[in-house]
């Protein structure tokens, strides 16, 4: 069992989870669509997790719809009182399992109501407002009518904390003008380095940062530096590329997910990975030469 406490604990929704999480999204089907392919795999996942010391989950009821998070009630209800459930709003999912944007104040108010039923809960620890820019970048533009909507929620108890996903440092700065914002869930990985000065700014405020696709996504991680790394320290490439974004910054917190119970494993070794100054310095030129 890993000892996730060794990579540290970060404030998230006013407490303190530990830096290593787990993201909920490939529990169901292909495509994030319709239930999984091994329910109970699902079910063993999520409380392995947990009984690991993962006291993060990121959800959505977009995924499956609905899937996700009741897996998560299922395996877990009632739930731990350290665990932290963050999800997010701000699409929907079409029959042909399209993801559509659903930003309206009345979609966000339908999706907060959907995932408070589908979760079993009476308020959602915190919510990100998904903003759909362009697909898994985001693009500029007022979110001051979607995140108004949202913090009205949570003066209505609904909401505890609030989040942002795919946004722009500007976007950020707005949000933050309506209301706290607890964490930023943007794409960011070994090779993706675009939010470098944002990680740093939301650091300095004391607000998480969570990267998507850790790992690469669905376009996983191919580097010889970064499999030369994991050679030597005997580690796999996936680990190291986990480690350096632990090593990043201490206001970053993971959630990289799996329906593999191995998989699950490996990753939550990740925590205990210490990296050396040399296999730092080889590994952030990955992303200064993407």
């Amino acid at each position: 069992m890993s000892n996730l406490t060794k990579a540290g604990t970060f404030a998230l929704g006013g407490r303190a989870v530990n830096r290593m999480g787990y993201g909920a999204m490939q529990l169901a089907g292909p495509g994030v669509f319709g239930p999984p392919r091994d329910h109970a795999a699902a079910l063993a996942v999520l409380r392995e997790a947990v009984a690991s010391g993962v006291n993060h989950i990121d959800t959505s009821d977009f995924y499956g719809p609905h899937v996700t998070n009741q897996l998560i009630r299922e395996a877990l209800h009632p739930y731990p009182d350290d665990l932290v459930i963050v999800t997010k709003v701000g699409a929907l999912r079409g029959a042909d399992a399209s993801w559509n944007p659903a930003q309206s104040p009345a979609e966000l108010t339908s999706a907060v109501h959907d995932n408070l039923r589908n979760l079993g809960i009476d308020a959602l620890d915190v919510v990100n407002l998904r903003v759909m820019g362009d697909v898994h970048a985001p693009a500029e533009g007022s979110i001051k009518a979607q995140f108004t909507a949202l913090a009205e929620l949570q003066q209505r108890g609904l909401i505890r904390h609030l989040g942002l996903s795919n946004v722009t440092a500007t976007q950020v700065a707005e949000a933050r003008g309506i209301a706290e914002v607890a964490c930023v869930q943007n794409h960011y990985n070994l090779a993706h380095r675009a939010d470098d000065a944002l990680i740093d700014d939301l650091g300095r405020h004391g607000i998480a940062y969570v990267p998507f696709f850790p790992l690469g996504g669905f376009t996983p991680l191919q580097s010889d530096t970064l499999s030369d790394v994991a050679r030597r320290l005997g580690d796999t490439p996936m680990q190291v590329a986990l480690a350096w974004l632990l090593a990043r910054a201490p206001n970053i917190l993971l959630i990289p997910g799996t329906s593999s119970l191995a998989h699950l494993r490996e990753n939550l070794a990740a925590a205990t990975i210490r990296l050396d100054n040399d296999a730092l310095e080889e590994l952030a030129m990955i992303g200064a030469h993407a």
